[in-house]
Order: C-alpha cells, then structure tokens, then sequence
C-alpha cells in the first residue's frame, strides 16, 4: 500500500451490546502469565487481532487495547470530558505524582495547567536553544575518536542538564544523585514482568524498600532545593521565570507541600527520561541506517558548515525533522495512554461501563500496516511528501492528544533536534548494537541491554 494514499478506514460495526473480542481462552490466567512473560509480545496479540477494540483481563484490571486512530481521536478529543487517567494510573503512580499535573483531574487539572503553560510558550522556549546546544556540545566534548559508548547514560545526563539548567534552574548533580536511585526502583517497580507491579507498596519486598528509600532521600532533596529558592530575595524571585518559581508564585492552598513535591518529579521524569530516550533510539537508528544518516550529515552540512544550529535553524532542516518523527513512531518513550470513563460510554460500537480501562497504544497503532508501509522500516523520507497529512489524525500521537496532550511537546522536540544536530555535526555513529532491540515496559519504553553506539569524527 501506497503511504501516501493510506486508505481512512473505519472501524468495523459492530452489534449493540456486544463486548470487545478477547485474548485467550480463560483471559485472566492467560493475558496475566502473557504479561508477566512478555508485555510487548502481548500488546503485539493484541495488534495482530483483526479487531480494533480488544479485551483483556490482567491480574484484575479488566480492560480493552483501542487500536483504531478514530477510536483514540473519540476517547482523547472528542469525548475527552468523559474519561479520566484512571484507576489504573492511580493505583500504579498516584503514591509518587497523584498531585501533580499528570494525573489531576477536573479543575485542579486546568488551573495548574494554565499556571503553569506560559513556561511552554513558543517564545521561552526559544529562548532555551543555546543552552540546549551548549550541553549538546559539552558532551560531545568528552567523546572521542573510535570510543564505544553506552548511549542512554550519556544521553539521560545531557537532557538532564538542559532541564535543569532552563525549566527548574537548579543544581542539577545534588538532584541527579537523589533522582537516579529513584528511577531506577521505579523503573524495577512498576515492570509489568515483575511481581511488585502488582503488589501495593506497603509490602515489604525489596523493590517496595527501595522505593521508600529512594523516595525519602528524593523529598530530602526536593526540601533543600525549595528552601534554598525560598531565601532568595524578593526581587531574585521574581527575576526567576522558571517551571519552580512558578510553582513557588502559587498560593499555599493550591501548591503544598506534597503537591510541590509530585509536580516536580512529575516534570524531572516526563522532562529529561523521554527525551533521552528518544536520542538513545535515534542513534541506534541512524548506525543501522548509514545511507540515511549520511543524508542528515548532508543537510546539516549545507544548512550550517561549520556553526552551531539554533531554534530558527529548525524550520531549514526537514530531514532532521523526519529523522525525529521516524524515531517518536517506531519507538515512542510514552508507548501507551490510559484512560477510564466516568460514565458509561459507548465505543466502537460497543458499551463500556465505569471500571473498563483503555489502553491506547502508541506501539500499535504506529507501527499499523494500514496507515504506514513498511511499518516496522526506519525510513525518514516517509515523511517528505506530507505523508501526516494524509494519515488519520490519530495514526501518530507520541506525545498523546486533546487537552491533556504532553505540555512539553515543544520543548522535548527542539531539544531533541538541537542536540541531535549539534552532535552529529561532530561525530557520525556506527552501529555495535544490532537490531532486534530488547524493550521493557516500565515507567516509558526502555531498552533492557545497553545501547552502543561507536564514534567517529567527521
């Protein structure tokens, strides 16, 4: 099929009453011992099903896979009003960001939204590129000719300098050495191959310790940080125009303690994890691809010679772009969205009551022979031609959609472009990890093994 002509199909009718087909015979025993095995082998079932709506029970979360762009376009836009984050997401990240903006719901949600979006304006962001390039560069700095590398650590230390430095302006190495430790129980917590995702954290297991450890030391951390912005001068604060002092301008009733606290973690995961992610997989792609990395090589050699790009280069660099779009399809950080409805809802045809949990996965519905050839294919130029203009509108969504889409959409994607031109501008890769890729569903779509890349100076 033609990418260009993606036929908008519709999803089959179904009769009233009916219930989403199911995977497996006894759903509960089978979807449960085919998560704990391999999560995405079984979201994988649940695409390869001729169905757009899927049912599945798992360890008591019964639910449904919504694999239809239309179907995700109802429940995030259309019929937004009717449908929350969910149970799901409560019981899993409530104890850790239950008050911060990703999980508020109603008009808590939209006041701190509206608070806190002029940080996201288009201008601010702007405004942070020479930052962005300037750590890009540093860490290119410390690279070698012929070196080796692990990929992710460097890149999950690089985007959490630029955030620090541009969106909480703080002392990023004492909040790194708090925060790692508590991604990393995490991460391990809520694996849905492991036991501890299904087990409430007042269990003493050693992930559950690890947690509570990390997580105190965190809020130990968060406190110094606070406190010392706090004895800062009237006129110091308000000179300030980051994601904290914004925080901080907010009156005690709306910003606590505890909220402070969920809002931040909230931004230091969503902010530098994903980010650093997507770079991670975008070298792995590019050293498998060398004809398509060259092509980007080619771009930026002729958009730039030799200077550093900035956030106005942007707009003269295409293929970057389309690098950047292949990489957020084939790997998206954030591979799926959950929702809950709050009343009884009909979807696809079929009746869902208040306790079906929705699964709307980015790792499906990307990778959908019906609206991209060649889907699992790393290949940029798909996107030359206006291929998401012709694409139903919820054929790609990595950074979800309607009015809970990601706040840092903007700043995640000059980011990442920035510091992908700004190294490649230095070095081109080549590949020592080979695909297929082991993936782990944790807090974002994580490689299990490292990731390798070698330098070489151009």
């Amino acid at each position: 099929m033609d990418t260009q002509q993606a036929i908008r199909e519709t999803p089959e009718p179904v009769t009233p009453g009916d219930r989403p087909p199911r995977l497996g015979r006894v759903p509960f025993v089978d979807n449960t011992a085919a998560m704990l095995r391999d999560p995405l082998g079984f979201y994988d079932r649940a695409g390869a099903h001729e169905a757009d709506m899927v049912g599945y029970s798992v360890a008591g979360t019964t639910g449904c896979f919504v694999c239809h762009p239309d179907l995700v376009e109802q429940v995030l836009v259309t019929d937004a009003d009717v449908y929350e984050k969910g149970q799901l997401l409560q019981d899993t990240l409530g104890q850790f960001i239950g008050e911060g903006l990703f999980l508020l719901e109603g008009e808590e949600w939209q006041q701190q939204r509206t608070a806190l979006q002029p940080a996201f304006y288009r201008e601010r962001i702007a405004a942070y590129g020479d930052t962005m390039t300037e750590f890009a560069d540093r860490a290119a700095a410390g690279w070698s000719d012929g070196q080796r590398i692990d990929v992710l650590p460097h890149m999950q230390s690089l985007t959490l300098n630029i955030l620090g430095k541009t969106l909480l302006d703080v002392d990023i190495e004492t909040t790194a050495d708090a925060l790692e430790p508590l991604l990393d129980a995490l991460r391990t917590r809520l694996d849905p191959r492991s036991l501890s995702a299904y087990l409430p954290l007042w269990v003493p297991t050693g992930t559950n310790r690890a947690v509570t450890n990390s997580l105190a030391e965190f809020q130990s951390t968060l406190d110094d940080v606070i406190a010392a912005r706090q004895r800062e001068d009237e006129h110091a604060r308000e000179a300030r125009d980051d994601v904290l002092s914004l925080l901080l301008s907010l009156d005690d009733e709306t910003m606590d303690r505890e909220r402070l606290g969920h809002q931040l973690l909230t931004f230091l995961v969503a902010g530098h994890d994903t980010t650093a992610l997507t770079l991670t997989y975008a070298w792995f792609l590019l050293a498998n691809n060398p004809k398509r990395q060259q092509r980007l090589h080619d771009e930026l050699d002729a958009t730039l010679g030799e200077r550093q790009p900035t956030p106005e280069d942007l707009f003269e660099l295409p293929y970057l772009d389309a690098v950047l779009n292949e990489v957020l399809r084939l790997y998206p950080p954030a591979f799926t969205v959950f929702r809950q409805p709050t009343e009884p809802v009909t979807l696809g045809g079929y009746e869902l009551s208040t306790d079906a949990q929705l699964t709307l996965p980015q790792w499906l519905v990307h990778r959908d022979d019906r609206w991209y050839d060649a889907p699992d294919a790393f290949r940029p130029e798909r996107w030359d031609d206006d291929l998401e203009a012709s694409l139903p509108d919820y054929a790609y969504y990595p950074f979800g959609g309607g009015p809970r889409h990601c706040i840092g959409m903007r700043f995640a994607r000059m980011e990442a472009k920035l510091a992908l031109a700004t190294i490649a501008q230095q070095y081109a890769v080549e590949a020592v990890t080979e695909p297929p890729l082991s993936l782990a569903m944790q807090i974002t779509l994580s490689p299990t093994d490292p990731v390798e890349v070698r330098l070489r100076e151009r």
